[in-house]
């Protein structure tokens, strides 16, 4: 079962963000771990999962594992916008030996209840007995994932570890937390409020560059911690997130080019040298 900090890592990628870049993994996973974070989410909404094939996405998660090393728990997101590739990711991440898998629901069509069920029902029977999450993000997905939903999961999936839940204010994520299953949170302006809740831990995309910031504030949560991290994370949404955050771990050392997949680009010129002066003045 997943416990504590995990981040929301980037993806190493490549020739304008067209491959994965092999080499990086094993230095990224290396800075998560000596950071304190007991685990990564590889191929969430900041790992660009959605914009890679599936082959991509097995082949990349084999490298996660192998470079995490036994250090660091890998969950899958295998969220995906068909149920049949929801599933053979979830399947392949067993295979692979990733600690959990995670999903969020298919963006696009506002699914109803009696859809939902099916397509988180038929990805939890794919990956078990590995713990099974379901990535509630209403803002990503267009719809939330209704509560007599997992509530009928709980009952009929038993490998429903639990959720991560990213949405915001406080009144949106709150529901989920009466479950009776394991919750992290998503929002670092939560983390606090949500730890107190009943949260396991954070899932934190934030964490991806600024690793040992979000793990401190898992670790001894506070009001003034959670505030500190929401305008951190709030001076990096100026710029292109996932672009930016590989910059921020560059800077860090991190042998980590900036590319990403289209649609989503790289910083300007002006962009970057900001970043940099924020960096280097703080």
């Amino acid at each position: 079962m997943l416990t504590g900090t995990l981040a929301a890592a980037v993806t190493p990628l490549r020739a304008g963000g067209a491959e994965l870049d092999a080499d990086a993994f094993g230095p990224l996973l290396d800075l998560y771990a000596d950071a304190g974070l007991d685990g990564v989410l590889a191929f969430g909404s900041n790992g660009e999962g959605v914009l890679l094939s599936v082959e991509e996405r097995r082949r990349g998660l084999r490298i996660f594992v192998a470079a995490a090393a036994g250090r660091l728990d890998v969950a899958a997101h295998c969220g995906a916008q068909t149920t049949a590739d929801t599933v053979a990711l979830a399947a392949g991440a067993a295979e692979a030996g990733a600690a959990a898998v995670a999903v969020i629901g298919p963006p696009y069509f506002p699914l109803d209840e009696r859809a939902q069920f099916a397509h988180f029902a038929a990805a939890a029977r794919a990956c078990a007995p590995l713990p099974f999450y379901v990535y509630e993000f209403a803002r990503t997905s267009g719809y939330p994932v209704a509560l007599d939903v997992l509530r009928r999961l709980r009952e009929e999936a038993p490998n429903f570890a639990g959720m991560k839940v990213s949405d915001s204010p406080w009144e949106a994520f709150e529901p989920y937390l009466s479950l009776g299953v394991d919750v992290f949170v998503g929002p670092e302006a939560l983390i606090h409020r949500g730890i107190a809740g009943g949260a396991v831990g954070a899932v934190s995309a934030l964490a991806a560059a600024f690793p040992r910031e979000v793990a401190a504030v898992v670790h001894a949560p506070t009001a003034e911690g959670a505030a500190g991290l929401a305008r951190l994370r709030a001076r990096l949404e100026r710029f292109p997130r996932q672009a930016a955050m590989k910059r921020v771990l560059a800077w860090k050392g991190v042998p980590l080019r900036a590319d990403v997949r289209g649609p989503l680009r790289d910083l300007t010129v002006d962009e970057a040298q900001e970043l940099e002066r924020w960096l280097a003045s703080s």
